[in-house]
């Protein structure tokens, strides 16, 4: 057979990619997948994983302070080593891109290293190799973005962070989402002087309001400094230091910055131009809801479409293209009621409509709240909340949104989130018996909404 001529090539190692290309493959397709760094792609090798490594180092030094309270006696001089850290991280993600390697050759997926361009309809170039095939899917991801700000081009992002030897004394955060919002966090938990800085009056723009009020407090609880509305003008950088040029004129210096502005998709090199495909204003590669592009035979999947950047969304989507190419399977997947967390401390866990969003379309709704200190921190007397927000359609009962930020926050939401997909009302909710003593039994213990509120109506 031609080793140049495939069923299926997947350009992007990531989990998109790697889920596809492994569906494929289990279907009879002969597959190529071709990769031009390591396999893995930025959720284990840049983003969720290493990420989270360094989440539960912050919440380790969370434990220690707060070990006396429960009688244990921590001896002096206790302190977080970057370096340990990392060479710790190094061999996990080492170990992570072995098993990805695993299962592709086990799947008898050929791997090809090497940056990939599309060469017209049906074929793709690799260094000096052609290939073809008959399917072609782009699964290239994204990167951060480097030209939100003038001088920022320099800045070190989340992808610099996670490879530091050492953590500075003090740094800004530019930008608030999800990642500023993570990484302010953590690094003030870690010992590090943070001021964050950012265009709105609130993080996490696109997240329910309640939650955004209480992230920030939280940030401002673990000792960062906002600076809402200040984003910078310009940066400039000079003799180890990062000055950040604002709007009412103060010139801020620090050692560290990092850029947090957003990510951009990976459509740059990849060729689109000659097979027909024009990405949108901000990058994307435009596919329809099965995943095809304008040029036939080629699809695209994942943070590449811009549509819903998580992980597990990219793995359903390259699943569900394989199984419709190759299997006849359902051609899309359902994403309207998909959960996401965001990994700060406390963390933040959320599925369904927000409030705003719920009025939007017209419902109306009476709201669920809960917000208390755990069991835990009011033991050792730390001022950490919990806050828990249910809405429900007056109309028929049923629950349109869950959000959460406190403790485990992401596990009970990924839990409640089939209860959401099954379409569970405020009865049913009421109906179930609480586990004791949790924090998750204050879902099913809500019985009075805090308040009702319909579309037009003004807060």
């Amino acid at each position: 057979m031609n080793d140049t001529a495939y069923d299926l090539i997947v350009i992007g190692g990531g989990s998109g990619g790697v889920a596809c290309a492994r569906r494929a493959a289990h279907h009879g397709a002969r597959v190529a997948l071709i990769e031009a760094v390591r396999v893995g792609g930025t959720c284990v090798l840049r983003g969720c994983v290493p990420k989270k490594l360094l989440m539960y180092a912050a919440q380790i030094g969370d434990t220690l302070r707060e070990a006396g309270g429960f009688g244990w006696q921590v001896p002096d001089g206790a302190a977080f080593r970057m370096q340990a850290w990392q060479a710790a991280k190094a061999q996990e993600l080492k170990r992570l891109e072995g098993i990805y390697r695993g299962m592709l050759e086990q799947a008898n997926v050929h791997f090809i290293e090497g940056a990939a361009r599309l060469d017209g309809p049906g074929a793709v170039q690799v260094g000096p190799r052609r290939l073809t095939a008959p399917h072609i899917v782009l699964a290239t991801g994204a990167a951060p973005v480097r030209d939100s700000i003038p001088g920022i081009a320099d800045c070190p992002t989340s992808d610099e962070l996670l490879d530091l030897a050492e953590l500075p004394p003090r740094a800004a955060v530019i930008g608030g989402g999800y990642i500023a919002v993570e990484f302010a966090s953590m690094l003030a938990r870690l010992g590090v002087e943070v001021t964050m800085l950012y265009r709105g009056e609130l993080p996490l723009r696109g997240f329910d309001e309640s939650l955004r009020t209480r992230a920030a407090e939280a940030l401002e609880d673990a000792g960062v400094q906002l600076r809402p509305g200040m984003a910078p003008l310009s940066i400039s950088h000079e003799a180890g230091t990062w000055t950040l040029h604002l709007a009412d004129g103060e010139a801020l210096r620090l050692p560290w910055a990092l850029n947090a502005t957003g990510r951009r998709p990976n459509s740059a090199r990849l060729g689109l131009e000659r097979v027909g495909i024009v990405p949108d204003a901000q990058a994307a590669v435009p596919v329809d809801e099965r995943g095809h592009t304008a040029a036939a035979g080629i699809y695209a999947i994942g943070d590449l479409t811009a549509r819903h950047n998580l992980t597990p969304v990219a793995i359903a989507e390259g699943r569900a293209l394989a199984d419709a190419l190759f299997a006849g399977g359902e051609p899309q997947i359902a994403v309207g009621q998909v959960a996401t967390a965001v990994f700060m401390l406390p963390p933040i866990g959320t599925v369904g409509a927000t409030e705003t969003h719920a009025l939007a379309q017209g419902h109306t709704i009476d709201v669920f709240e809960a917000d208390f200190r755990p069991m835990r921190a009011a033991f050792t007397g730390r001022a950490e909340r919990c806050y828990m927000k249910l809405l429900v359609d007056v109309a028929d009962d049923r629950v349109l949104g869950l959000h959460m930020i406190g403790a485990d926050a992401p596990e009970i939401v990924q839990s409640l989130a089939v209860a959401l997909r099954a379409g569970a009302t405020k009865a049913d909710f009421d109906r179930t018996v609480a586990v004791h003593p949790t924090a998750a039994e204050e879902w099913v213990l809500m019985r009075t909404p805090s308040r009702r509120v319909s579309p037009g109506e003004v807060r």
